[in-house]
């Protein structure tokens, strides 16, 4: 039996920190890195807990700045 398993791609440089993707994951795969910023001086956001992605792409979707691409795998179970 298989399972779909997401993977999150952010452009931390194009990320002005909104924090909308953080509040649309289901899974809280998502944070706003709370010591770093990127070169435009906002806390960009990052994968908090990969493993817990289900690649639904709602982070992608509610993303005013078009950062993030969400990638969806099969994995096997067996």
């Amino acid at each position: 039996m298989s399972k779909i398993i997401g993977a999150v791609e952010i452009d931390r440089e194009r990320c002005k920190g909104c924090d909308l993707c953080v509040a649309a994951c289901p899974k809280d795969v998502l944070l706003l890195q709370p010591k770093e910023v990127n070169d435009r001086g906002y806390h960009f956001a990052f994968t908090h807990e990969p493993a817990s992605c289900i690649g639904c792409a709602a982070c992608a979707a509610v993303c005013p700045d078009g950062c993030i691409t969400v990638y969806r795998m099969i994995a096997d179970r067996g």
